[in-house]
């Protein structure tokens, strides 16, 4: 299917590693021409390095998204580059354990890293995506929905990010830009392997957690999330807009109960 991104100017946030580099690597395969937005030097330049060695236009751009100023820069050198933006992929954030434990500053400090930076990456590209007609994509988390435990600044965050998916998606209506987001559950990336490791038996902690996974007893794949998203960023879904898609296994609306 041919979903008709190619040359398409696409941001990634965090797209160097995990969900977003699987996105990354879904949108050049696709044609389009990935930005990919990530502090980590060393992830940031393998994955420009990676590409262009597939002869794949890319750029990889080193800013530190919880502020608002290198968002902005980050925008105005992708306009420099390629004069154009077609989506924003809003991905980047950490699950970071900032519960009520925590005090209000560690709060704050947890929504700078995983929700205001969606709101600053969206408001600096919208003169752009107005232009373009273009979308926006966040990736939110099961946390939003089902809750956790002990990590009130992420789940607070993702669920202000579905929120804004809505809000969004009317605000842009005029315009003819989308909004959608997809809401993974329990995805293997290399930050959930940090997490696992922190547990005395990482394998019999996996084997309980997928043992709740109802399709397949398995981890969501990062390539799984991916394709969704291309599809969500194409004209394919042209009529698609203020949608939350889940694509976690039914992990969160079927009965985890199941065998």
């Amino acid at each position: 299917m041919d979903l008709q991104l190619k040359d398409a100017v696409v941001l990634i946030t965090g797209g160097a590693k995990g969900i977003g580099a699987a996105i990354t690597r879904a949108c050049a395969e696709e044609g389009a021409i990935p930005v990919i937005i990530d502090r980590d030097a060393a992830a940031g330049k393998q994955m420009e390095e990676e590409l262009s060695r597939r002869k794949i236009q890319c750029k990889w751009i080193g800013v530190d998204l919880t502020n608002s100023e290198s968002c902005r820069s980050a925008v105005e050198e992708t306009m420099s580059s390629f004069g154009r933006i077609h989506s924003l992929v809003n991905n980047a954030g950490v699950n970071d354990r900032i519960g009520l434990e925590n005090t209000p500053e560690d709060y704050l400090s947890s929504l700078r890293r995983n929700l205001l930076h969606y709101f600053d990456m969206a408001h600096c590209c919208l003169p752009h995506l107005k232009k373009s007609r273009g979308s926006i994509l966040n990736i939110a988390s099961k946390t939003a929905i089902t809750g956790q435990g002990g990590t009130s600044g992420y789940a607070s965050s993702k669920g202000a990010i579905l929120a804004l998916t809505r809000e969004w998606a009317v605000d842009l209506l005029p315009y003819g830009v989308r909004s959608n987001a997809i809401v993974p559950a329990e995805v293997m990336t290399p930050l959930y392997q940090q997490w696992l490791n922190t547990f005395p038996n990482p394998e019999e902690k996996l084997k309980a957690i997928t043992a709740k996974i109802p399709l397949g007893k398995r981890m969501t794949r990062p390539e799984e999330i991916a394709s969704v998203a291309v599809f969500l960023l194409s004209e394919k879904a042209a009529h698609i807009t203020g949608q939350h898609l889940f694509v976690d296994g039914g992990y969160v609306h079927l009965d985890r109960a199941l065998t």
